[in-house]
């Protein structure tokens, strides 16, 4: 079955979170700010698709979290991969990578 367009959507915002998480666990709100930091304004993702993702994520035992404290002093909910999360991060890399080159392809020579 092809996925369909939200589907391949909610899986590269996954993919997105899940390496924003790779060397440190990070609230949402530093999660979302370090995607868009590093997309440098041209991607720029929400809260409000970022928290279903986090929820999804959470659920498939590829993130974990545990409420603490912001550099701000306020209670928040902090967010780290799991051995399973960094396994499958790996693995949609690779495959993102060979979609991206296979992409590249056609638009040189189509």
């Amino acid at each position: 079955m092809t996925p369909s367009p939200n589907d391949l959507l909610q899986g590269t915002l996954g993919l997105l979170a899940l390496r924003a998480l790779r060397d440190e666990s990070r609230h949402g709100w530093g999660i979302q700010q370090r995607i868009n930091q590093i997309a440098d304004n041209v991607l720029s993702v929400n809260q409000g698709s970022l928290y279903p993702a986090l929820i999804r994520l959470e659920k498939q035992g590829l993130i974990k979290s545990e409420w603490g404290t912001s550099e701000a002093g306020r209670r928040a909910k902090y967010y780290a991969l799991t051995a399973k999360g960094r396994k499958q991060m790996d693995a949609e890399t690779a495959n993102w990578r060979k979609f991206a080159t296979v992409v590249d392809l056609i638009l040189e020579t189509a």
